[in-house]
């Protein structure tokens, strides 16, 4: 690894004024788990790094009815998951965390860096999509507040500027009769990195859908949101049949990836088969029935 400085401001005002100074050459630092992996690697040589770990207005996770959660960047992945407040109003966001990778990043990485390492195949990005979350950005110049839609820009790209850094994460209030779900799948047991992901927020009467957010992960270049699948959901009493439908409109209307983990082909299918268990699960469908064997 290269021989680097240490910079730690303790200001967002300080941090911008140095990420803007030194441009290229730095990094900023959070919970390091992709950075120092990247540095160890060689596939990133910054002269120097600026920690923000002493910024004090990057912490913290509160919420009130009106305005929602607030999720300061600076937050760890077993600190969103353990968050009684979390768990209390998003349950779906204190499991999906609770899922993050293993608990060696859940108690080091931050929500804040894993969004913007804007890492494809990771949890945090597709379940907060689904909840509307926006994304506050803080720099020298000011704030500046996106829909994490517009954050996430494509594949390992965000829409930061370089004096720019996540400064919280806002996730508006779920209206009664809300309840979300979350799925993902794993090639195999050891993986930690998810092959496909959904998240999925409803608002329902009973098997009765009047609101509907789906957002697909990891098999995409960004989290994408099915609108047509939402429409199709909205006031419609969900069954296995319904689940199946929904399930095949969300494999039509994704652009999925192909690597070497798997062909697009290969997620297409599992997105399918996901979408589909998502959908059952919120809705107390049996996946023994009908439809769904």
């Amino acid at each position: 690894m290269r021989d680097f400085d240490y910079l730690e401001p303790t200001t967002v005002d300080e941090a911008s004024r140095m990420l803007g100074d030194l441009g290229d050459e730095c990094r900023a630092i959070a919970g390091g788990t992709a950075l120092m992996l990247g540095m160890r690697q060689r596939m990133l040589t910054p002269t120097h790094l600026v920690s923000l770990a002493r910024i004090e207005a990057l912490r913290g996770i509160d919420f009130d009815a009106r305005n929602g959660l607030r999720i300061g960047a600076l937050s760890r992945h077993a600190d969103v998951a353990n968050s009684a407040i979390v768990q209390k109003h998003y349950p779906v966001l204190a499991s999906m965390a609770s899922r993050v990778a293993n608990p060696q990043v859940r108690n080091q990485g931050t929500i804040g860096g894993n969004l913007c390492y804007a890492d494809p195949s990771t949890d945090p990005p597709g379940c907060l999509m689904a909840l509307d979350a926006q994304i506050v950005l803080g720099s020298a110049r000011g704030e500046r507040v996106l829909s994490i839609e517009e954050f996430l820009v494509d594949y390992y790209v965000t829409a930061l500027e370089p004096d720019e850094m996540v400064v919280e994460i806002r996730v508006p209030p779920l209206a009664a009769g809300t309840d979300g779900a979350y799925t993902r799948f794993l090639r195999t047991a050891a993986e930690h990195r998810p092959l496909a992901s959904v998240a999925f927020i409803a608002r329902r009467e009973g098997s009765l859908c009047r609101e509907a957010k789906l957002s697909v992960g990891a098999s995409t270049p960004i989290p994408t949101r099915l609108r047509r699948a939402e429409a199709f959901l909205e006031g419609r009493t969900v069954t296995a049949d319904i689940a199946t439908e929904v399930a095949d409109i969300v494999a039509a209307d994704i652009e999925p990836v192909s690597d070497a983990r798997g062909s697009a082909d290969f997620r297409r299918d599992m997105v399918r088969i996901v979408a589909r268990r998502t959908v059952a699960e919120l809705f107390g469908l049996d996946m023994n029935e009908g439809a769904l064997q």
